[in-house]
């Protein structure tokens, strides 16, 4: 039976490994993929930790797949073989439950996790479910689309669908993996874009991203520069960081939500009169809209700013994503 290289997890805690291991069959409804590229996300730090139940190890992580279906098993053969296709978060549903035959496949009750409850694309092949699949267009190369697929699906489903509009200020907290993305397309949304980050280190590439405003939230009190622009209609929280996200509240204009995207440790401490006034909310959100999000990304030109490594350097890769010391994707070039 072939082999193929994979970086694996043998146990929650484990390091990541390279190993070699057969060449996955696809299943019904299933698609065998050739992975080009993959994301390092800190959601993969869920497989790495087995922090989430369910989690059955060895585990190979990774949710931001890009690759090429190689064959498909029956009831896939709509995926032609050559055909370019990405993964993310969601493993798809399963098209056989009562609420999928319904067509409620958002209540599918055998839904899969990439990365987690199967494996995912740290390898050099994948299998996938069908209802997983989105099309990568031939105009966006597979090491920039993969960060698209979590980090931007992610952060464009939650402005999309925050109601904001045009001209609205809408701040983005934190310019890393997820915030320098939430910056472009609250740019190309036509909203009023402030970036918020610590220090001043981000500020230049926060302007080239397409930032109105700049907000240092070491160097004065970020709530207070928000209000100064009228207040946040939305505040897009990308950072994990539960002090930095309780001192914003008060930013918010009346009305005003505010939409966690990157859960921080540490409780929000934060006394409910205060969303009374002025009828504030806060929310979490996991929503992703791949598919829309390749689309939007492509014709607006909104890209992310990647490191790219080997399927070697893994390990290498997953612990800079860790320690914040990437900017601002790990992307895995495997194909």
């Amino acid at each position: 039976m072939p082999l193929m290289k994979a970086v694996q997890i043998a146990h929650p805690g484990a390091e990541l490994t390279l190993v070699e291991m057969d060449i996955p069959e696809p299943g019904e409804r299933e698609a065998l993929i050739r992975v080009e590229a993959c994301g390092v996300c800190h959601g993969d730090a869920v497989a790495r930790f087995g922090t989430m139940p369910g989690i059955v190890h060895p585990r190979v992580p990774g949710h931001e797949v890009v690759g090429t279906v190689v064959k498909t098993g029956r009831g896939a053969s709509a995926w032609k073989q050559g055909t370019r296709v990405g993964v993310g978060w969601s493993g798809g549903w399963c098209g056989a439950c009562d609420p999928c035959a319904e067509g409620r496949h958002h209540a599918c009750t055998d839904s899969l996790i990439t990365g987690l409850s199967v494996d995912g694309g740290y390898a050099e092949y994948m299998v996938a479910r069908a209802s997983a699949l989105v099309r990568i267009p031939d105009e966006m190369s597979s090491v920039g689309a993969a960060p698209l697929l979590c980090a931007g699906a992610t952060t464009f489903s939650a402005l999309q669908e925050s109601g904001a509009k045009a001209g609205d200020v809408v701040a983005i907290q934190g310019i890393g993996g997820l915030g320098h993305l939430g910056v472009q397309y609250a740019n190309r949304m036509g909203f009023t874009t402030v970036a918020i980050s610590r220090g001043r280190s981000k500020e230049a590439i926060a302007y080239e991203l397409g930032a109105d405003h700049y907000i240092d939230a070491e160097g004065g009190d970020a709530a207070a520069g928000l209000r100064k622009l009228g207040g946040a209609k939305v505040i897009l929280c990308t950072a994990p960081d539960a002090a930095s996200i309780t001192g914003l509240i008060g930013g918010m204009a009346d009305g005003g939500q505010m939409i966690i995207v990157a859960a921080p440790h540490d409780p929000i401490q934060l006394h409910p009169g205060r969303l009374f006034e002025g009828g504030l909310s806060i929310k979490g959100w996991h929503g992703q809209r791949a598919g829309d999000a390749i689309a939007f990304s492509l014709r607006f030109e909104v890209m992310p700013v990647i490191e790219t490594y080997p399927l070697e350097r893994a390990a290498e890769a997953f612990d800079k994503m860790m320690a914040a010391t990437v900017r601002f994707r790990a992307v895995l070039s495997i194909g």
